[in-house]
């Protein structure tokens, strides 16, 4: 303080020593009195991971369209799936969405048909998916997970996946993605609990990655 008073111009005031005992309560006003100035002006960091959920909001009609499967994990039924991975959305008119995946094997390319629709209320990102007969669709067990856990704001890639991890799919409006692009997504998902380093990678997406 004397080094502050010795700063500034005109007369200084006559300066009294503080009594000891006073000392730490006034250091401790002066704490406490800083403290909210300082949380105020400086913005909070984010600590917690990604949580494996819906994301809050769906827009169907936006979400609907061909998405390309640019990797994805091990999946069974997907066993002799070797590229061109696509995924297309159409808006049934009972409310349900009409789902068509496509790929290529090595002995050319094949289709499945299955429907989708709203896990429960509300507009969030779980829904539900079967491919089985339609005269089975009151079966709950026919009906798999479909979350979206994570989406682009202009609805340019989308991450699904589940409540229990095991399986997932990074799409995109395109056959690829920037590859930094494609790292940050895959890191967002290996926050959330997900096996990113089984991933398998379309060849396209695996050719642009090299080149660039």
């Amino acid at each position: 303080m004397d080094a502050v008073r010795a700063s500034l111009p005109g007369p200084q005031p006559e300066t009294h020593p503080m009594p000891p005992r006073l000392v730490l309560p006034v250091l401790a006003l002066c704490v406490a009195l800083a403290s909210p100035t300082r949380a105020a002006t400086e913005p909070a960091v984010p600590t917690e991971a990604p949580v494996n959920a819906p994301v809050a909001a769906l827009d169907l009609p936006r979400y609907v369209g061909r998405w390309h499967e640019v990797a994805r994990l091990p999946m069974f039924f997907q066993r002799h799936c070797v590229g061109d991975t696509t995924a297309t959305y159409t808006l049934r008119d009972d409310g349900g969405i009409e789902v068509r995946n496509a790929c290529r094997t090595d002995e050319g390319m094949i289709e499945s048909t299955g429907m989708a629709r709203r896990a429960g209320a509300g507009g969030g990102g779980a829904l539900e998916v079967r491919f089985a007969p339609g005269w089975l669709g009151w079966l709950p067990m026919v009906w798999a997970d479909y979350w979206v856990v994570d989406l682009d704001p202009d609805y340019r890639w989308a991450v699904v996946g589940g409540p229990k991890q095991g399986a997932m799919w990074i799409l995109s409006r395109e056959p690829t993605l920037e590859p930094a692009l494609f790292d940050r997504i895959r890191q967002r998902a290996e926050s959330r609990g997900y096996r990113v380093g089984e991933l398998i990678v379309d060849p396209a997406q695996r050719d642009r990655m090299a080149a660039e």
